[in-house]
C-alpha cells in the first residue's frame, strides 16, 4: 500500500469508483480508492440498478444523461461486461395532473437535446401489454432509459482507473482521518496510514461515520427498500417472442411503483408510505453484503395498486424479495462538493440513484478539485445547501418524507411539512396571528402570503393559479399605492472586518465598493468569468461593510468568501444575529420618518443610503432601497428588538393603510422592475455579460475574472437574459415557473429561468435566455407552458416605472 497519494477516495461502491475514474480521466493519476470489504459491498451490490434521464431539475438531467451515455465507453475501454439494457422507459399517468408534470417534464428536456415522447393510455399498452389501460391517461416514453449490472458497472469504473495508474485496496478500513496545519490529511487505516493531500468521502451507508471522524455530522440517512423478483411469466416470454427485446421499464405515480424486465419474469420495486430508515443513529461497521428481512405486509398497499395495474402479475410466483438500504440526503439529490470550513475535504455521498446520476456525480467532482469549478451547474447537489439546522432528527423526517413522495408530484408552489417549524424568527407569532402562510427556505420560516382574516392559511397546490393569486393582487395593490411592510430576514447577511478588508474585497467585486454610509450592488466571478454570487454591499466603515445575499446560498457563499480570505480580515456569517424588517411603497417614508428623529428627506437621506439610526428607541441599520423597486427601506436590528419593530412600524402605519405583504408579492413586484435573482437569472453557468449586469460591472480595477469579462464584451456573449412579455391561455391560465423552453421560428432556442404574474401591471413575465441575435426588443417568441406553446414578446425594459424614479423619489 502507498504511503502517499495525492487522492484518497473512502468508500469502493458505484460512486467512489466514478469518483475515482474521473480523476485519472483528468490526468490526477496519484489516487487510491480504500473500501473496508469488496467493491459493491454497502448498497451497489443489491441495487436494481435502474438509470433514467427524467429528473425535475434539468441540471441534474443533464448529468444523468452523461452518466447513461458513459456505460458503453467503460464496458468497451475496461472489458468488463456492464449489463446494459436499452429497453426505453415509459412514467404512467392515471390523472390529469400527472399529464401535466409529463408535459413539463418533456419541455424541460427539449432544450438538453432529449427526445421524449408524451403518448397516450392505448400506445403504452402496445408497449407494455401487462399493464391495465383503464387505470391510466398517458404517458411519456423516454429510449435513454434502461438497466445495467451493478457490479459490472463498478467494476468497470475501477478497471480503468486501475489502467490509467490509480490503485485499489480492498478490505481496508479506514479508523480515523487527520488534518494536518498545511490541510493536508493523515488516512489512517488497518493497513497502515497514507499521507493525502486530498479525501473524498463516497462512504455511501457509512458517509455519516466518514464525516464523524472529521467533527462533521452529515444530512444522511439509510433506508429501507424493497423490491421483489417474479418467476418467469409466459406473458414475458410471448412478448419477447413476438417483439425480439425486452418489456420497457415502467414507472407508476399513481401506485408508487418501479417496474422492469428481469430475466424471463418482472422486478417490481416501490416506494412505500409506510417506510422505514434503517440504523438511523449509527451504521454498523459489521455490515457486510447482508440483506433486511422482508416485510412484505410494509409494502402490501402498494402491491394490491400494482395487482390491479398489471394483472398477470398477481398470478405469478415470487422468486426473491429484496430488503437492503441505501442512502437519502433530506431532499433526495446527492451531497457533493467541497466541505464548508475544511480544506481538501470533498464529498460525493447520499447519491440514491447511484446508476442514474454516479457518472455526473463523478465528472463534476472530479473536476471540482482539478479545476477549481464543477463545469455544470450542480447548485441542486452543492453539500453547502444544507446549514448546521440539518441535524440528525430534521434529516430523519425530512428523508423520511421525501422517500414516502417518490413518486408523488411537487407542486411549485407547494411547501413540504415535514421537520417544520424548525428555525423561526420573533416576529414567527406576529405574522402567524395576522394569517400568515408560510414556506421555508434554508431551514428558515418565511411568509409566503397572508390569508384574509377568518379563512384558513391554506394554498391549493397547482401548475396553474392559486387561491392565493386574489390576495396576493392586493398585497401587490397596499405596496404599490400605499405602504407595505414584510420580512426581510431571509437574506444571508455577512460582516466583514479588520485591517485590508476594503482592498480585499475590491478584488472580489465587479463593482467598485460604495463610499462610507452607501451601499451598491456588485457580482462575484469565478475567474473564467461566470457569476459565484450577487450581493448588495453596505459600507459604514473604511474597512467595515455589510454584504447580503441569497440566504440559500449562505453556506455555499461562506465557503468560497473563506477560501478567498486575506490575512487580517475577518469574514463573519451573520445568520439570525440580524434580523430585518422592510418597509415599501409611497407611504414608506412617511410610516418611518414618524419614528425616528434622522432625517429622511431625499435630499438627507437619498437613494442607496445606507446608515445606523435609532428607529424608537431601537438601534438599527436602515438601507434605502427594496426589492420592490419602491420607495423603501430595509431595518436591520438585533433579534431582540424585532418584535418591539414590528408593533412601532405596524403602529405607526395604520394612518397609511400599512398592509402586510409576503414572498408570492415580492417575486410579481420585482418581476415588473425586471430585478433578477440568484439561483434564477444569476447562476455559476452564465456570466454578468449574458445577465446584462452592466451596472454592476467597472473595469477600472482589477477583480477575479476580468479578463474572461472583458474578452466576452470584445467578442460579444453568445446568448442574453431576455425580458418577456407571455400571453397565458385565456381559459386556464398559467404562469411560468421556471425552465420552460423558449421557442423561435419552429425550433427551441432557450430557456425560462423565472418568472411570475405582475398583478399591478396585469402581465405574465418571465426572464430566460435566448441567443444574442434574437435579443431584439419586439421580437416574437413563444414559451412552452404545460404542453402549450404561448406566445411572448421580449420587452426592452422593465414594465413598471424604467426611469427608477419611484425608488429615488
Amino acid at each position: 500500500m502507498k504511503s502517499s497519494a495525492q487522492v484518497v477516495v473512502i468508500g469502493g461502491g458505484v460512486v467512489g469508483a466514478s469518483v475515482l475514474y474521473h480523476l485519472t480521466e483528468l490526468g490526477w493519476t496519484d489516487v487510491v480508492l480504500v473500501e473496508r470489504k469488496e467493491l459493491t459491498a454497502g448498497s451497489t451490490w443489491h441495487a436494481a440498478g435502474g438509470m433514467h434521464t427524467l429528473n425535475g431539475d434539468p441540471n441534474v438531467a443533464k448529468l444523468q444523461q452523461y452518466t447513461v451515455g458513459l456505460y458503453r465507453e467503460i464496458e468497451q475501454r475496461s472489458g468488463q461486461n456492464c449489463g446494459i439494457h436499452m429497453n426505453g422507459g415509459l412514467t404512467l399517468a392515471s390523472d390529469r395532473e400527472r399529464m401535466d408534470w409529463l408535459r413539463m417534464a418533456q419541455a424541460r428536456g427539449r432544450y438538453l437535446g432529449m427526445e421524449m415522447e408524451i403518448i397516450s393510455a392505448a400506445e403504452a399498452k402496445q408497449m407494455f401489454p401487462l399493464l391495465e389501460e383503464q387505470y391510466f391517461i398517458g404517458a411519456l416514453f423516454d429510449a435513454a432509459e434502461g438497466h445495467v449490472d451493478p457490479t459490472g458497472v463498478t467494476r468497470a469504473y475501477a478497471a480503468c482507473a486501475r489502467q490509467a495508474g490509480a490503485e485499489i485496496y480492498q478490505h481496508t478500513w479506514v479508523s480515523d482521518l487527520r488534518q494536518r496545519p498545511d490541510s493536508t490529511w493523515d488516512v489512517s487505516t488497518d493497513a497502515g496510514q497514507i499521507h493525502a493531500e486530498h479525501i473524498v468521502n463516497a462512504g455511501g451507508l457509512w458517509a455519516r461515520e466518514v464525516g464523524r471522524m472529521i467533527g462533521l455530522e452529515l444530512p444522511v440517512l439509510a433506508m429501507e427498500h424493497m423490491y421483489l423478483i417474479t418467476e418467469d411469466m409466459p406473458e414475458v416470454a410471448e412478448y419477447n417472442a413476438a417483439t425480439g427485446h425486452e418489456l420497457p421499464m415502467g414507472m407508476d405515480f399513481d401506485g408508487e411503483l418501479y417496474i422492469r424486465q428481469e430475466g424471463g419474469g418482472m422486478l417490481l420495486g416501490t416506494y412505500e408510505q409506510a417506510c422505514v430508515p434503517w440504523s438511523p443513529r449509527e451504521t454498523p461497521w459489521t455490515f457486510d453484503q447482508q440483506l433486511l428481512a422482508p416485510d412484505l405486509d410494509r409494502i402490501a398497499p402498494s402491491l394490491e395498486i400494482a395487482f390491479k395495474h398489471y394483472p398477470a402479475l398477481a398470478s405469478a410466483g415470487i422468486k426473491n424479495v429484496i430488503n437492503g438500504p441505501f442512502t437519502f440526503s433530506p431532499d433526495g439529490n446527492p451531497l457533493v462538493g467541497p466541505v464548508p470550513g475544511v480544506r481538501n475535504c470533498w464529498m460525493a455521498c447520499a447519491v440514491m440513484a447511484g446508476f442514474s446520476q454516479g457518472g455526473g456525480v463523478g465528472l463534476t467532482l472530479a473536476r471540482w478539485m482539478v479545476d477549481g469549478d464543477p463545469g455544470e451547474d450542480i447548485w441542486a447537489m452543492d453539500v453547502a445547501r444544507f446549514g448546521h439546522w440539518a441535524s440528525l432528527a430534521y434529516t430523519n423526517a425530512k428523508v423520511r418524507e421525501n422517500y414516502s413522495r417518490r413518486f408523488r408530484i411537487t407542486f411549485p408552489n407547494e411547501e413540504l411539512p415535514a421537520a417544520r417549524p424548525l428555525h423561526t424568527t420573533p416576529v414567527y407569532d406576529r405574522l402567524t396571528a395576522r394569517n400568515a402562510v408560510w414556506g421555508a427556505s434554508f431551514g428558515l420560516e418565511h411568509p409566503l402570503w397572508f390569508q384574509r382574516p377568518g379563512q384558513e392559511p391554506r394554498e391549493d397546490v397547482t401548475f396553474r393559479r392559486s387561491n392565493a393569486h386574489p390576495v396576493v393582487a392586493g398585497e401587490c395593490t397596499a405596496v404599490r399605492e400605499r405602504v407595505g411592510l414584510t420580512e426581510c430576514s431571509n437574506f444571508a447577511k455577512y460582516r466583514v472586518t479588520g485591517a485590508g478588508s476594503a482592498d480585499w474585497l475590491q478584488r472580489l467585486f465587479t463593482n467598485r465598493l460604495p463610499r462610507v454610509g452607501r451601499i451598491n450592488l456588485t457580482a462575484a466571478l469565478d475567474p473564467d468569468g461566470h457569476i459565484v454570487g450577487e450581493f448588495s454591499v453596505a459600507r459604514v466603515g473604511t474597512d467595515d461593510f455589510f454584504l447580503f445575499g441569497s440566504q440559500i446560498a449562505e453556506a455555499h457563499h461562506s465557503r468560497w468568501f473563506w477560501g478567498h480570505l486575506a490575512d487580517g480580515v475577518r469574514f463573519d456569517v451573520l445568520a439570525l444575529s440580524l434580523v430585518g424588517l422592510s418597509l415599501a411603497g409611497p407611504g414608506a417614508r412617511d410610516v418611518l420618518q414618524s419614528v425616528t428623529d434622522a432625517s429622511l428627506a431625499t435630499e438627507d437621506y437619498p437613494f442607496m443610503t445606507f446608515r445606523r439610526i435609532d428607529v424608537g428607541m431601537i438601534p438599527a441599520y436602515v438601507g434605502r432601497m427594496t426589492y420592490t423597486g419602491d420607495l423603501g427601506y430595509e431595518i436591520w436590528v438585533a433579534p431582540e428588538y424585532q418584535r418591539a419593530l414590528f408593533d412601532l412600524l405596524w403602529q405607526a402605519g395604520q394612518p397609511y393603510g400599512i398592509g402586510l405583504f409576503g414572498f408570492r408579492a415580492l417575486m410579481s413586484l420585482r418581476m415588473e422592475k425586471a430585478f433578477g435573482t440568484w439561483a434564477r437569472e444569476y447562476r455559476p453557468i452564465y456570466t454578468p455579460v449574458q445577465a446584462r449586469m452592466h451596472r454592476s460591472l467597472k473595469l477600472d480595477h482589477d477583480f477575479i475574472g476580468r479578463a474572461a469579462v472583458e474578452a466576452e464584451l470584445a467578442r460579444g456573449p453568445a446568448r442574453t437574459l431576455g425580458y418577456f412579455d407571455i400571453t397565458p391561455d385565456p381559459a386556464e391560465p398559467a404562469d411560468v415557473v421556471g425552465d420552460e423552453p423558449i421557442w423561435h421560428g419552429g425550433a427551441v432556442v432557450g430557456w425560462v429561468t423565472s418568472g411570475a404574474y405582475a398583478h399591478y401591471s396585469r402581465r405574465s413575465l418571465a426572464f430566460g435566455y435566448v441567443p444574442t441575435e434574437l435579443a431584439v426588443p419586439g421580437a416574437m417568441f413563444e414559451v412552452e407552458i404545460i404542453g402549450q406553446r404561448r406566445p411572448a414578446t421580449l420587452l426592452p425594459e422593465p414594465v413598471l416605472d424604467p426611469a427608477g424614479q419611484r425608488m429615488r423619489a
